[in-house]
């Protein structure tokens, strides 16, 4: 069946700069596809309105905090039927305008794909090591937690969690990727049933990317990249630690503790067409 768009993205906001949401919106709006943007706005106010307008998104104010994924399953529920790819997109992401188009052929080249995620790298240009393993308790703790001494000590592991083991020069399948930028089949989004609403913030993507891997290949494509100021919330605000932890708990409670119930990650790596 022919779509109306090539490509629908949504980004949620909740009182982030307009200066940041415009440059994220119109990296996705100026790429050579037949795309549709969604901004979900959880912010007190509509003041985010006149920017994602000006950047010919379509607006919807939620008038109170969802949370990230439930925000996102507002645009992923007008979606359906609508569009062959979605795009999760964070507010703090900019990109140039060929990176959808490089993401739309590797999607088209390889229909077993349901995810990918290009290279995420800092506004300085080194790399966001954001492929990892699926985690268990002691990752999470170690990575948190743990002096800088004993961290050392325990390299090897936290390096295989991050997948530091991997070749990432090429196109691998990796179990857990990051929420900041999430290129997907909107049929297998569909199919997942979006995001779990029960994770208010953190954990919505590992439990995405998780359910989809069940079924898909979840892939890290290296050929194309984007830009990510990345917040490290969680580090700085103990209210948002709090989210995180509470998240935490209910992410182990739904799968167990162990790193891989599933089999998942046990194939980290494995190489893809490109």
């Amino acid at each position: 069946m022919p779509y109306a768009f090539d490509v629908t993205a949504a980004i949620v906001v909740y009182k982030n700069p307009p200066s940041l949401v415009r440059r994220a919106a119109l990296s996705f709006m100026r790429t050579p596809r037949r795309v549709c943007l969604f901004v979900i706005d959880n912010s007190p106010t509509d003041e985010l309105r006149g920017v994602a307008e000006e950047c010919g998104a379509e607006y919807i104010f939620a008038g109170k905090n969802l949370g990230y994924g439930a925000a996102h399953n507002i645009a992923i529920a007008r979606v359906a039927n609508c569009s062959k790819y979605h795009l999760i997109l964070n507010p703090d992401i900019y990109f140039d305008p060929e990176v959808i188009d490089r993401l739309y052929c590797f999607m088209e080249q390889n229909p077993d794909v349901g995810l990918v995620m290009p290279k995420i790298l800092n506004p300085d240009g080194s790399v966001q090591p954001l492929c990892k393993l699926l985690p268990s308790p002691f990752d999470l703790f170690a990575r948190r937690f743990l002096p800088q001494f004993a961290r050392r000590l325990l390299k090897r592991k936290m390096d295989s969690y991050e997948c530091r083991d991997v070749d990432l020069a090429r196109a691998a399948f990796i179990p857990y990727l990051s929420g900041c930028f999430m290129f997907l089949r909107t049929e297998v989004l569909q199919k997942a049933g979006g995001f779990d609403e029960r994770f208010f913030m953190y954990f919505e993507d590992t439990d995405l990317t998780r359910r989809i891997a069940r079924e898909w290949l979840t892939v890290f494509l290296p050929y194309t990249s984007v830009y990510h100021e990345f917040g490290r919330g969680s580090y700085k605000e103990l209210r948002l630690l709090g989210i995180h932890l509470v998240n935490a708990v209910r992410y182990f409670n739904k799968f167990g503790r162990l790193r891989d119930p599933d089999a998942l990650g046990a194939d980290a790596g494995s190489n893809c067409a490109a």
